[in-house]
């Protein structure tokens, strides 16, 4: 099996242990994403917190969830990504629940969802998004877990990887759309594929570059596509004090390198 399909057969057992345990209420209101971007505006930063991936091994776990969330926030980042699977990612529930209490930015739900009990689990730990992961799911549960998160609150980020699959998350509604550089199946990181695929979705749609972003020079060249937001992870969770490296990317995200273009193509998406 690919570590995908291992991860999706992983957490179909996990979903059944969760069915077990007593239903929480949430106890905050959901935050406003604040992600699109209108002309002229700088390109959002998503900060990302995840102590290993499959691709990059272990990753710095010299600060708390809390406290490199704070950092984020310090450094300029529009939102938190939290990793909440535990066996692959090294992740919790409880990690996005410390960076949401942390600071003032909405906080996005990372997690393999499959199963609407996953939506109540992890509003009940204060997310404000949450990923779906058109890749993991059928079409016609794409449509239900979209209208699902709605209905508790949380706004679905639908990742994609192409066109193809982008047409599945228009058709279910979807109103943020991440576009994944890295394909799911193989690790590879495609940023044509990943530009062609944001700059074909129309106006309408908030779109999200996702992976593959290290250095300004990169933050500058999915600034001048059509996306309105971009999550940068490993390469801040490789620093023990992200700090400096998330200033340079905002700044690079407005413009303040040679090069850079921020807002230059947003809207121009065609539909």
């Amino acid at each position: 099996m690919s570590w995908l399909e291992r991860i999706v057969a992983a957490k179909r057992r996990e979903i059944e242990a969760l069915r077990d345990l007593p239903r929480r209420e949430r106890r905050t209101p959901p935050r406003p994403h604040g992600l699109r971007r209108a002309g002229g505006e700088p390109l959002r930063l998503l900060a990302e917190v995840k102590l290993r991936s499959p691709s990059a091994g272990a990753l710095s776990t010299v600060l708390s969830p809390g406290a490199r969330a704070r950092v984020y926030e310090d450094a300029g980042a529009a939102a938190v990504s939290v990793l909440c699977d535990g066996p692959f990612f090294g992740g919790a529930p409880e990690h996005l629940a410390a960076a949401r209490a942390a600071v003032g930015l909405p906080v996005l739900a990372k997690e393999f969802v499959l199963d609407e009990v996953q939506l109540d689990h992890l509003a009940a730990f204060e997310a404000d998004l949450v990923l779906l992961i058109v890749r993991c799911l059928a079409p016609e549960a794409v449509r239900a877990l979209v209208a699902a998160a709605r209905r508790r609150g949380l706004e679905p980020l639908v990742e994609v990887v192409d066109e193809r699959e982008a047409a599945v998350a228009l058709d279910a509604g979807a109103e943020l759309v991440g576009v994944n550089a890295r394909d799911l199946d193989t690790l590879r990181l495609d940023a044509a594929r990943a530009a062609r695929t944001i700059d074909a979705l129309p106006a309408s749609v908030v779109a999200i570059h996702l992976s593959g972003l290290a250095a300004p020079r990169d933050v500058s060249a999915v600034a001048a596509t059509g996306a309105h937001a971009a999550l940068v992870g490993e390469a801040l969770m490789r620093e023990d004090d992200p700090r400096a490296l998330l200033r340079s990317l905002v700044s690079a995200a407005r413009g303040d390198v040679p090069g850079a273009d921020p807002g230059a193509r947003t809207g121009s998406a065609q539909s």
